[in-house]
């Protein structure tokens, strides 16, 4: 069959986005305590050079973190994998409420509205998840469909944005919501080791909700456009990377009796080079090239990261202000990060209809997500 011409198959993407589930709230939280990177140096007294580069050349100023307590002496305590876990539940549960709470706020909608809850979280492990417990905590109608999503990493935001779309899809007029959940503090090692240092010097803690809903009916959806500005969802795509299936890991330390990350030097440059193929076969058959795109959200992988995807995928410095500036200054907040950038889009204004956009985020598999909007 004869491929349909480019301004046939943008004609169909704008009939398409009339009835697609819109993001019609995002809603972000940090924990209370935020600190330097200069001031994590001092807190674990740091001292290697190669260390403390690592540290200051990560293009981060601030991040949001739960740090061990303090000993008597003034350093800080080992906190064992059980301890780690208690954190995860607990600071995830305030943010991952918080994050809820501003989103039902930007959406112009309550609890009560909730029809559908998805959890992503990458931190710990706990069953029941962190729907269930949401549900309990927040008073949300015990009819609430809901689902979790863990151990994903950093690329899970969109794997669960990708359900949330469909279930919208699926119940027209009825709210979806996706909170993000990671306590990366409550996944750190502090052994002074370089593989420890380079994850320690990068993450940081924060949740980040968003707020999914289709028309009710297709005569509908003009208003409901004006109502809710923000994008519809038009559609997604995965590229995973088997060949690079160790680069990013959350796994078991026998030396140190707990979960940790690990991340490849070479974790940069093979997205990178895979960004390029990963953006055609979500462009395949829209009619749409990247110079079409005008609103990037990428994941706050690191700087490296940044600048490999801007490099393979043409981007411009200011394409990505809204990554770096999350990068800035909150770190890399794994799941939610590309939420953190669309909320700051959200907060410019800038966006206008028909213009397209393109959400990315990348993690363990390694995968790249990407998904295609319209606004």
């Amino acid at each position: 069959m004869e491929k349909p011409t480019r301004h046939a198959a943008r004609e169909a993407l704008g009939n398409a986005s009339v009835t697609a589930p819109r993001i019609v709230g995002v809603g972000t939280a940090v924990p209370p305590t935020t600190y330097t990177q200069q001031e994590m140096l001092d807190e674990f007294g740091i001292t290697d050079p190669r260390i403390r580069s690592v540290f200051l050349n990560s293009a981060i100023d601030r991040r949001g973190l739960t740090l061990p307590p303090k000993l008597p002496d003034g350093s800080r305590a080992m906190e064992a994998q059980g301890e780690l876990l208690a954190k995860h539940v607990r600071n995830g549960l305030a943010m991952g409420r918080d994050a809820i709470e501003a989103c039902l706020k930007n959406a112009g909608a309550t609890l009560a509205d909730v029809r559908y809850l998805c959890c992503v979280t990458s931190t710990g492990f706990v069953t029941p998840g962190f729907s269930a417990l949401l549900i309990k905590e927040l008073g949300i109608d015990r009819h609430c469909s809901r689902l979790d999503v863990v151990g994903m990493g950093c690329n899970a935001g969109l794997n669960g944005m990708t359900a949330v779309a469909g279930w919208a899809t699926a119940h027209p007029g009825e709210l979806a919501l996706m909170v993000c959940i990671e306590a990366c503090s409550a996944a750190y090692v502090f052994d002074g080791t370089m593989r420890s240092s380079v994850v320690n010097s990068l993450f940081g803690d924060g949740s980040a909700a968003v707020a999914l809903r289709a028309p009710a009916r297709p005569e509908a959806a003009g208003e409901a456009g004006k109502d809710a500005p923000g994008p519809a969802l038009l559609r997604f795509s995965s590229c995973i990377i088997p060949e690079a299936s160790e680069a990013m890991r959350y796994d078991w330390d026998e030396s140190h009796g707990k979960f940790s990350f690990y991340l490849d030097p070479e974790v940069p440059y093979v997205v990178g080079a895979n960004a390029e193929t990963a953006l055609g076969r979500l462009l395949d058959g829209t009619g749409l090239h990247a110079s079409d795109i005008a609103h990037w959200l990428v994941h706050s992988g690191g700087k490296k990261v940044i600048d490999s995807v801007r490099a393979n995928l043409g981007l411009s410095r200011h394409d990505v202000r809204h990554t770096t500036g999350v990068l800035r200054d909150h770190g890399n907040i794994s799941s939610g990060s590309f939420l953190f950038s669309y909320e700051r889009l959200q907060n410019e204004g800038c966006a206008r209809p028909g213009e397209f956009g393109v959400l990315m985020t990348m993690g363990p598999g390694s995968t790249i997500e990407m998904a295609l909007t319209r606004w």
